[in-house]
């Protein structure tokens, strides 16, 4: 089993993944869009930035609503506890003031985690989401399948949900092959596939401007809980950490945020891990404390500022949920402080001197010298 993981986790670092060129923002809407198989990483590109860290955080109200209208002052940042200088700050509210890049909806449909005795039902929500006011979708969305031979998506965002939907129509639910029965070893490897495909994702949005929400439409891979059964040495220890860093850091500079959705299970085991998440949330510092379950697609959710949905069967009320986050937030902007060593895990906490106010947002970053 050590020997499994260790292979499989080699799979995961930055040299392996990659991602296609965006389309520029001339490109016409395609009138009958089609899945395209979205190749493999190439390794060896470099990104230059300014250092400066960027965040973007939604407020909502006791009601869970957004929260518009808020000013500079209204906000503190702690990094580490320690009161950070916001740099910058930007208000959108979605009406009278918008960003530049409309904010983008990523649909990730995962074939490879989804139960197969759900992915009709799956198919038949989603539709109903996309064909809802008359198939106009009012944010730029993207459709992602998620299957064991890869990423096949759409060339560029859309807001014809009608054609989306009779893509998903046309889905072929068959091409799955990885399934629970596998025992550990399919787990194993189920998890080592997402992870590296929703790493693929996060480098291919990082080459676009803009927000975008990314939804996972199922429940998501495996938490192997690898630590706690003593099933890795140190050198696997330090292949997850540095895939923990790398995924953290692409996601937040994609400036994406993720969001979990998914349909009800009467699975008796599945209901009882439901929670098991909750115990990987705080960041992980060094490779020591590096687990599998850091890299479950719900810690993710709440280290990006998403939300977690479900499980239960309105599944298209999940995902017209999610889209109450997409025009009404607010972007900060702070230079972080020197780092002492490379890989170095900052807390991030953003308040509001507001009552009964919840703020959701990126809960952390790695520094770097």
């Amino acid at each position: 089993m050590q020997r499994l993981i260790s292979l499989c986790l080699g799979l995961l670092p930055i040299s392996c993944l990659a991602y296609t060129q965006p389309p520029t923002r001339q490109d016409p809407e395609p009138k009958d869009p089609l899945l395209h198989q979205r190749p493999t990483a190439q390794p060896g590109v470099l990104i230059i930035r300014d250092g400066r860290i960027r965040i973007d955080a939604v407020v909502t109200n006791a009601q869970r609503k957004p929260v518009a209208g808020l000013q500079p002052w209204d906000f503190t940042l702690l990094d580490n506890s320690k009161p950070g200088k916001i740099q910058s700050f930007r208000s959108y509210d979605g009406t009278l003031i918008k960003p530049n890049q409309p904010v983008e909806v990523i649909l990730v449909m995962d074939m490879v985690n989804l139960p197969f005795q759900q992915v009709a039902f799956v198919r038949k929500e989603v539709d109903q989401f996309l064909r809802q006011n008359n198939g106009h979708l009012a944010q730029p969305t993207s459709l992602i399948v998620f299957n064991d031979s890869g990423l096949h998506a759409l060339p560029r965002p859309t807001n014809d949900g009608n054609a989306l939907a009779d893509l998903v129509g046309n889905l072929n639910g068959s091409l799955r092959v990885l399934d629970a029965a596998q025992g550990a070893a399919g787990a194993l490897e189920r998890l080592q596939l997402s992870v590296r495909q929703l790493g693929n994702i996060a480098i291919n949005e990082g080459k676009k401007p803009g927000r975008k929400l990314l939804i996972w439409v199922g429940p998501g891979w495996p938490m192997l809980e690898s630590a706690a059964n003593d099933y890795f040495s140190e050198r696997d220890q330090r292949l997850y950490f540095r895939s923990i860093v790398d995924l953290s850091t692409w996601l937040r500079e994609a400036h994406i945020v993720l969001y979990s959705v998914q349909p009800a299970n009467m699975n008796a085991d599945s209901l009882s891990r439901d929670f098991v998440y909750r115990a990987y949330l705080k960041g992980v510092t060094s490779a020591r404390t590096a687990d599998t379950g850091n890299l479950a697609l719900k810690v993710l959710v709440v280290q990006t500022g998403g939300l977690i949905l479900g499980p239960d069967n309105d599944l298209a009320a999940q995902l017209n949920r999610c889209l109450e986050d997409a025009n009404t937030f607010y972007t900060l902007t702070f230079d972080p402080p020197k780092a002492l060593h490379t890989d170095e895990y900052h807390q991030l906490q953003i308040k509001v001197d507001r009552p009964d106010v919840t703020v959701r947002t990126t809960t952390g970053y790695y520094n770097q010298p």
